[in-house]
């Protein structure tokens, strides 16, 4: 088993013991087929951490096999340790790898010596590179986030979406994918007829002019205001909307004014934040789309009348029919979004995977349209290797509560995304002045560290939680908080700052032979695989766990005291010691400053 992008101690190890296991047990080993038993592939997806790190760098559980070897698992996985060390003992990983037996699981003991000499070298050389792969070489990774809607303030509750799809296209960068993060703007609707009737009514060209989207926003509040003692309204409405989908020039050139200044905010936004696309194309981009999917559709045989509304009736009873077209022959969120998976698919044939990054409050539309797209491809019979049903997912995400505030954009009441940051910039000013008054660039630095906090708030738990965002929490400078990542990378940098020479490669590796060192090398080495699993379970949620754990590690290293009760320094009087431990900092700053930047957030040097 030959691959660039894998550990290459565990393929040792994997390739060890499945070739023990068939010298052991060949006949198990033909019934039940190489991909089921004993083969090396298998045995390094199911590797696993042990829960003392003393016991090794990974663990194979052998509990499942007892049943079929008829033997107790302990008695399984030292048969299997002890021939698979008689192998290694033949190869020239013998005084590298040793397979060591626990009970039910076999051990993959790593030299230390060795990996922390080839693990630092790795860091050092490869900078910034360290961690990137060529998993994804020639696969193609389209990400859609934040898609927010056109004359609405950019809110909070576009923060999740935004956030988790910019680090989820920087990992896939790193892992080698050719990545396309696409933004895919609300810009058409009915609600466009009534902003085109309101400022008909009460705007003015002011109102596009300074903070056009809010004003635009106020405009939509008073239209649903009014309408609440006005019913004509609404039908004026349907009416604009109309006329706009027919090319009325009035019309056309409001709803291009709106989508001008909005774009513009926009931008402005995701500035502050840092985030980029790659593809940037609205709703009504489709709006030429949907028809040729419909006929599809129809040709297939897949669609049928219902109330008189034009459906496709799916497979799951749980899931209601898709509804493609009402009896009126207006198409529907379903019909625009159907067109949009074909349509990526027609720009980006064979993509790897196609992902939206969208509130689980979506998880059933999105059913639907993927499984109608699988219905056609079914009935079209397209090649098994040509199809993008499976090839597209749903990372869903939950709710953020932000406070006892309920967001509602018909209501006005938005928690503004940049008045988030801003609050959160001027509290960690507050903390900055308390601890380092003397910090040059302040301001600068707070808006780092503000915005880091917020951001890294929606990546320290798993997608699918719920958020409560609370202020305390999130800026706190100890803990599990962007702040505290920041200030450790800022720690590190100023400890390289004071050793002022350039930082050596080649060291004693022997001197970080400690317990405190051991665990933070073991980190750094498990970096690249981090990244791996990132990707591969759409959560960065995996990278910002692994930078907290291997800044505590540092810090137990850091804040060490010697026999006499002092704090062991970094640097020393002692060279020697002191290049070893300077390399080891170097090696965690690295990481913890990619680790950063794959998830969206600055790594400031001085705080």
């Amino acid at each position: 088993m030959t691959d660039m992008t894998k550990d290459k101690y565990k393929v040792q190890f994997a390739d060890a013991v499945s070739a023990a296991s068939r010298n052991l047990f060949p006949d198990a080993h033909k019934a039940m087929g190489d991909k089921e038993l004993f083969d090396s592939e298998t045995l390094y997806g199911s590797l696993v951490k042990p829960k003392d790190a003393s016991m090794g760098r990974f663990a194979f559980p052998v509990f499942k096999y007892a049943g079929l070897l008829k033997s107790k698992p302990p008695e399984i996985a030292s048969k299997i340790a002890d021939e698979a060390n008689r192998i290694l003992d033949r190869s020239d990983t013998a005084s590298i790898i040793r397979v060591v037996a626990a009970g039910g699981f076999l051990n993959g003991q790593v030299d230390t010596s060795v990996l922390t000499r080839e693990t630092l070298k790795a860091v050092l050389i490869g900078e910034n590179a360290y961690g990137s792969s060529e998993l994804g070489k020639d696969k193609t990774y389209l990400v859609e986030y934040s898609s927010p809607n056109i004359a609405k303030p950019f809110g909070v509750m576009h923060l999740r979406s935004t956030v988790l799809g910019n680090s989820l296209r920087r990992i896939y960068k790193k892992l080698g994918y050719t990545t396309v993060g696409i933004n895919y703007p609300g810009d058409w609707g009915t609600q466009f007829g009534k902003m085109i009737v309101a400022y008909q009514k009460w705007g003015t060209e002011k109102d596009l002019k300074g903070e056009a989207v809010k004003n635009l926003l106020a405009l939509y509040v008073r239209f649903h205001d009014e309408a609440k003692t006005d019913n004509s309204l609404e039908d004026q409405a349907r009416e604009a909307f109309k006329k706009l989908e027919q090319g009325d020039p009035e019309c056309v050139r409001l709803w291009q004014l709106f989508k001008d200044v909005s774009h513009a905010e926009f931008d402005r936004v995701y500035g502050l934040l840092g985030v980029e696309f790659d593809w940037v194309y609205g709703e009504s981009k489709l709006n030429d789309k949907m028809e040729p999917v419909i006929q599809r559709l129809e040709k297939a045989g897949l669609t049928e009348i219902s109330e008189g509304a034009l459906v496709v009736k799916l497979p799951d009873e749980n899931l209601p029919p898709v509804l493609l077209r009402r009896g009126d022959g207006a198409t529907l969120y379903a019909t625009r979004d159907l067109a949009g998976m074909v349509y990526r698919w027609e720009e980006y044939p064979l993509f790897h995977e196609s992902l939206y990054i969208v509130n689980v409050a979506q998880t059933d539309h999105f059913k639907q349209c993927m499984n109608v797209i699988a219905m056609l491809e079914d009935a079209e019979r397209a090649p098994s290797d040509h199809r993008m049903s499976g090839r597209m997912k749903h990372v869903d995400f939950g709710w953020l509560r932000f406070g006892d505030q309920t967001m509602s954009t018909r209501g006005g009441n938005i928690v503004l995304l940049e008045e988030v940051i801003d609050k959160a910039a001027e509290l960690a000013r507050e903390k900055i002045v308390e601890k380092n008054p003397d910090l040059k660039k302040i301001d600068e630095t707070a808006h780092i560290i503000g915005l880091g906090a917020v951001i890294f708030s929606q990546l320290s738990l798993r997608r699918q939680r719920d958020i409560d965002f609370q202020w305390d929490e999130v800026l706190s400078f100890e803990g599990e908080t962007g702040p505290y990542l920041q200030y450790t990378h800022a720690r590190l940098c100023s400890l390289m700052r004071k050793y002022d020479r350039p930082v050596p490669v080649d060291v004693d590796f022997s001197l970080l032979s400690g317990d405190e060192e051991q665990r933070v090398i073991e980190l750094l080495a498990d970096f690249p695989k981090v990244i791996q699993d990132a990707g591969e379970q759409y959560e960065p949620f995996f990278i910002s766990t692994h930078l907290l754990r291997l800044a505590a590690a540092f810090n137990k290293v850091y804040q060490r005291k010697d026999e006499e009760g002092s704090i062991d320094k970094i640097i020393s009087d002692n060279d020697t010691l002191t290049g070893a431990r300077i390399a080891l900092v170097k090696a965690v700053q690295l990481v913890i400053n990619e680790g950063l930047y794959l998830l969206g957030l600055e790594a400031p040097e001085e705080m």
